[in-house]
């Protein structure tokens, strides 16, 4: 099986100024004051203190060298644009691969990519058929996450292969259930107010023996199609939380679709950032979970529920 790697760009940028050039409504979120030596040593300070939630909406300490329209050839007849987001200290790091949902791009999640490799996790974002079939996609994305785990290289060496988290917005999220059912050899998910397609999907559901957070949208305020299902489907290790009066599209950013300011955005970046790190770090969500305690006290997260 060969191997294409094209890359149009690569630029060492300080975790925002590349999406800050590319997009005007980009928040001004501070940098954190951590000054870690190693990876090590920031997953050490962060899981040694109370979880704090709010620390995760600044950026963080780490530079980011961004790679667009990165191709993966899985075949001779099967390649995947990609937007590759690497952190730039030297340690082995998890990646974190997102998916888009309906009629969306992987530029839709290029903030999000970015906040988390500034806060030491390498990341992929995938550009595949954005009106479906949301199980071929699912069943592409576990057979990426597979070519990966054998030939890491062509992401980075620093990639560690034990560390795969996958995410998913909307229908995205159906495509990463399907994964994580087809055994793709990932650690866990994180689905962005995900909605589920198909007849099929409790039964791909029934499947997962990984652990999944649905972050969610308020309900009140949008109502992704069967969201239910993934709560209700998913035997065990399982967690959903909603931001309250966040938007579907406000599981994305950037969005233009953000009916005032970037703020609930900025709120799903930080949960997101939390959760990636409690996944990768401890392999469950309990780090994260604990950080929402204070978050769900003064109301920004709502409608908590773990099995």
């Amino acid at each position: 099986m060969g191997v294409t790697v094209h890359r149009t760009s690569v630029v060492m940028v300080l975790a925002w100024l590349t999406l800050a050039a590319g997009c005007s409504r980009l928040p001004d979120t501070g940098v954190t004051l951590l000054k870690p030596k190693t990876l090590s040593d920031l997953q050490g300070q962060l899981l040694s203190k109370k979880p704090d939630l709010e620390q995760f909406r600044l950026r963080g300490p780490y530079a980011v060298v961004v790679q667009e329209d990165y191709e993966i050839r899985l075949s001779t007849t099967e390649s995947i644009n990609t937007d590759l987001f690497l952190s730039s200290h030297a340690e082995k790091a998890p990646l974190v691969v997102f998916l888009h949902g309906y009629d969306n791009s992987k530029e839709d999640h290029s903030y999000q990519a970015m906040h988390l490799a500034s806060w030491g996790m390498h990341c992929l974002t995938l550009q595949l058929p954005n009106n479906g079939p949301w199980v071929r996609n699912g069943r592409t994305l576990a057979k990426l996450v597979d070519f990966i785990s054998h030939w890491p290289e062509i992401i980075d060496n620093r990639v560690d292969l034990k560390k795969i988290i996958l995410v998913g917005h909307s229908f995205g999220g159906s495509s990463v259930a399907v994964a994580l059912a087809e055994g793709a050899p990932a650690i866990g998910g994180i689905l962005l107010d995900p909605a589920a397609i198909g007849r099929d999907i409790p039964v791909f559901l029934r499947k997962i023996n990984t652990p999944v957070l649905l972050l969610g949208a308020d309900e009140r305020v949008y109502s992704a199609r069967d969201r239910d299902y993934f709560f209700r489907f998913i035997p065990s290790g399982v967690a959903e939380v909603s931001i309250k009066d966040a938007t579907h599209e406000d599981a994305q950013f950037p969005s233009y679709f953000a009916l005032t300011t970037n703020e609930l955005q900025v709120t799903f970046v930080s949960a997101l950032t939390s959760a990636a790190l409690s996944l990768s770090s401890t392999g469950q969500f309990d780090y994260a979970w604990e950080g929402l305690g204070d978050a769900l006290g003064d109301g920004k997260f709502i409608n908590a529920k773990k099995k």
